[in-house]
């Protein structure tokens, strides 16, 4: 009998894996993506207030709350059978896609702004991922372990059970929130990028956010800006190149 492993045990790992896969690629590419940076290394030395490698722990605790969360949640839903749940047509997936975005931005954007507007919440919890002044790729996830619980598992959890998909459909969609997540946490702009076809939520969108003139503007995450726009915390932005090369994205004013 040939070793199988379960999709509920796929839909915890593999998003881990994309993570630092997809993370670990502006890793090796370096210093050939220094002409695409919204922030010189210079900058990224001197604002960013935590070492690299405290950042690697951090997200490393992080993804194990994640892990323990995600598995108890399908051992919670599993069919008492342990049969598998047959996986849907394509055109239903897709509905289950976009509803699992709308679903995990409502989440994450109040529960976002509310660990902003409490004084509290931030100085104890939230200000840990604002310690990344100039956000990189791999420190998309340095949070309290806390902030990991509420928004990103407790969120995804949410998405996951409204949509009613199954853990092989959820492989495929958490890993793709985590591209996201970590593409607009990376700190470049690539002038080919397909995620920048279909969301105005972005790397330059989001580094506006992490600057101090924006921490009360553009919570939106991972995907879409709406709610930005409908809750007035919009803040719009210009792409500018620098002198000394990269970009840099500059807050426009009404």
């Amino acid at each position: 009998m040939g070793f199988t492993v379960s999709d509920e045990v796929l839909g915890t790992l593999i998003p881990i894996a994309v993570y630092w896969i997809y993370s670990g690629i502006f890793i090796i590419l370096g210093d050939k993506l220094e002409k695409y940076r919204l922030h010189t290394k210079a900058e990224e030395d001197t604002k960013n207030v935590v070492s690299k490698l405290t950042v690697m722990k951090g997200v490393f605790v992080q993804q194990a709350f994640q892990i323990a969360i995600s598995m108890l949640l399908f051992t919670l839903i599993k069919d008492e059978a342990g049969a598998p749940k047959p996986n849907p047509p394509l055109y239903i997936i897709a509905v289950q896609f976009i509803i699992a975005m709308i679903v995990l931005d409502t989440w994450q954007y109040f529960m976002h702004r509310y660990m902003h507007l409490n004084k509290f919440l931030y100085k104890h919890i939230h200000s840990k991922h604002h310690t990344l002044v100039v956000p990189y790729a791999f420190g998309a996830l340095y949070n309290h372990p806390l902030e990991g619980l509420l928004l990103d598992t407790i969120g995804g959890a949410l998405a996951f059970l409204v949509t009613g998909m199954t853990p092989r459909v959820g492989v495929f969609f958490f890993s793709f929130a985590t591209i996201k997540t970590v593409d607009d946490h990376c700190g470049v702009w690539l002038p080919i990028n397909i995620l920048h076809l279909f969301f105005a939520n972005n790397s330059a969108y989001h580094d506006v956010h992490h600057q101090l003139y924006g921490t009360k503007y553009n919570f939106s995450q991972p995907f879409f800006v709406t709610w930005d726009k409908i809750m007035g915390t919009y803040m719009p932005y210009s792409l500018e190149k620098r002198k000394e090369g990269g970009f840099e994205a500059r807050p426009v004013k009404d």
